[in-house]
């Protein structure tokens, strides 16, 4: 089933609009959705290397608009808008521990989650809700997602084929460690929000609440 979705999908990534669509997740990601375009521009790059830098440039500029979206509703809906699609994404226990850290870290907050498999849409909507400077905001969300989606993009253009080889023949492990990486940086996120007497000693943030903003 895994190879036959697989397969699928290669072919759809190769289609005339796919750039548009992988311009969409990006977007989207960034602010509210749950689903990260890391897979979808991996797959396009492995149906036309060629092009790989250029997607990979699609994702990071289509990932920063997107920041600024999220940024926009922590800064402007968050009472309307911003409290609810916390809760729906499972992100209102980490709130105030990554307001805290926005705080105390600035910029490379912001680059720290747009380049690992941390949740970037947290740190978008919480820069906003913390009125971080938005000049800061735009070159730490450049760099943390241009280092992640390039990376990407030039290992594929340099090393396409076999990348492709290497991924058709390990694709379910493979498929098994990129799950792992994104729900662990769910549950890392999860964790970071909760408050103990560990997480207090080694971060200043785990004990934060939201009245201290």
């Amino acid at each position: 089933m895994l190879r036959g979705l697989y397969e699928w999908t290669m072919e759809k990534a190769a289609h005339p609009h796919a750039q548009g669509w992988l311009a969409l997740f990006a977007f989207v990601e960034s602010s509210f959705f749950p689903i990260p375009p890391h897979p979808l521009l991996g797959l396009m790059c492995l149906a036309e290397p060629k092009k790989a830098i250029r997607y990979a440039l699609i994702c990071t500029v289509a990932s920063v608009i997107g920041g600024l979206f999220g940024y926009a509703i922590g800064a402007l809906l968050y009472e309307s808008i911003g409290l609810w699609l916390l809760g729906v994404l499972g992100y209102t226990e980490a709130f105030p521990w990554a307001a805290c850290t926005v705080n105390a870290n600035g910029g490379w907050a912001v680059f720290a989650t747009a380049s690992t498999p941390i949740p970037y849409k947290l740190m978008t909507i919480t820069a906003g809700f913390v009125s971080m400077n938005l000049a800061t905001f735009i070159i730490a969300s450049i760099a943390g997602r241009g280092l992640i989606f390039l990376t990407v993009g030039v290992l594929f253009r340099l090393f396409g084929a076999p990348i492709k080889k290497f991924i058709d023949k390990y694709l379910v492990p493979l498929t098994t460690l990129f799950v792992v990486l994104v729900v662990g940086g769910f549950l890392v996120i999860t964790q970071l929000g909760h408050d103990d007497d560990a997480g207090t000693a080694n971060d200043p943030c785990a004990s934060a609440t939201l009245e201290d903003f």
